[in-house]
């Protein structure tokens, strides 16, 4: 009998998608690794504006499943034009059974976040592809060989392969024509709420400031023992981490009694936790999981008008060298915060400004928009 319950549940809900999907014939189908209602970040960002001209299906990764339950899937409308597909099946390429259910076979654009998905494309028929590529997933550990072919193999067949900085424009631009730098943005209104009479959430309140804070993934890309130690030194200020542990364990976390980790916030409240903060941090670890990387969070601590520590990224030391404070041990961490203490907030602000004023996400979608349309007609 409760098979039987979850079959016609299932077959309910399938309906219903099918019913949605009918309303929708899909412009672009996004691929993507980053979960919708994970830490909101690029692709969220330019997607959602993407989708106020182009009707969207953005696709997870599969959610995990036991063997025997079969295919299934939901979809959440995020807004008229733009449904997020959460797949529930065994492994990426059965995700083309689900797609075969809905009558999917053929869109416009097909946009990838991952190279993991290029097993799926066999089944849709695509005008257009184009890669947005925030990782050099040849560095990675898992995987490494299999993820750098299928690297490879979509960016030889991609139209526009996009890049989120500089050193990763670079290196990829070495080997193909058809690769363009935009830089990670800001949504500098959300952000700058920040510098405004805000209420303090009831969880770090009572956090006694100075409070040095990070907002993000707390992965194997955090410098933990950086923290440890930096907390150690300067036992009478305050460490928190905000969002989620991802790819790594509670016990390789730093723990000490300064050391506060407030879990997942929802990304409107990212401005009233940042007011609380005295300092913002990026300890990223210096290795090749970080190579490439372009933290969107620079440009929303500035917005914020945090002065900001972090370890020397290779597109931060070239982009933001003369308005952040590079570090690459425990003590020179002490050392730039003491130096921020009394540091000019006024000219600090004044160099934020200079960068704040020349990005946003909307400028940056748009002119992906405007690219994609000018190789559309040059083709």
């Amino acid at each position: 009998m409760r098979n039987k319950k979850k079959k016609n549940s299932e077959e309910l809900y399938v309906q219903k998608a099918l019913d949605i999907s009918k309303d929708f014939t899909y412009e672009m189908i996004v691929f993507s690794d980053v979960r919708w209602d994970f830490i909101y970040q690029r692709p969220q960002h330019i997607i959602s504006r993407i989708a106020e001209k182009y009707k969207i299906l953005y696709v997870e990764e599969p959610l995990p499943v036991e063997d025997d339950e079969g295919t299934g899937f939901d979809i959440e409308i995020i807004s008229k034009n733009l449904n997020v597909l959460k797949p529930r099946v065994s492994s990426i390429r059965d995700i083309k059974q689900i797609l075969q259910r809905l009558g999917i076979a053929k869109t416009e654009f097909t946009w990838f976040y991952s190279p993991e998905f290029l097993e799926v494309l066999d089944f849709i028929s695509t005008d257009y592809i184009i890669y947005d590529c925030m990782n050099d997933w040849s560095l990675q550990d898992r995987s490494v060989n299999l993820l750098q072919k299928r690297q490879e193999d979509l960016m030889d067949i991609a139209d526009m392969v996009l890049t989120g900085g500089i050193s990763l424009f670079e290196e990829k631009s070495k080997y193909r024509n058809n690769v363009y730098c935009f830089p990670s943005s800001v949504d500098y209104d959300h952000f700058a709420k920040a510098r405004r009479p805000l209420l303090i959430p009831k969880d770090i309140k009572p956090i006694k400031a100075p409070v040095i804070g990070y907002i993000g993934v707390i992965d194997e890309r955090i410098d933990m023992e950086l923290i440890q130690k930096t907390a150690e030194i300067m036992p009478e200020y305050n460490f928190v981490m905000i969002g989620p542990l991802h790819n790594i364990d509670e016990s390789d976390k730093a723990e000490a009694d300064n050391i506060h980790y407030l879990g997942v916030k929802d990304y409107s409240a990212l401005p009233n936790y940042l007011k609380a903060f005295d300092f913002a941090m990026m300890p990223f670890i210096l290795n090749e999981h970080t190579k490439y990387i372009n933290p969107i969070k620079t440009l929303e601590y500035m917005a914020a008008g945090k002065p900001i520590i972090t370890t020397r990224i290779n597109d931060i030391v070239r982009k933001y060298a003369h308005c952040v404070s590079l570090i690459n041990s425990a003590e020179e961490f002490k050392k730039a915060v003491k130096e921020l203490e009394t540091s000019s907030e006024k000219v600090r602000h004044a160099k934020y400004c200079s960068i704040l004023n020349k990005t946003s996400w909307d400028y940056t979608a748009s002119g992906m928009i405007d690219l994609l349309k000018k190789r559309i007609a040059a083709s």
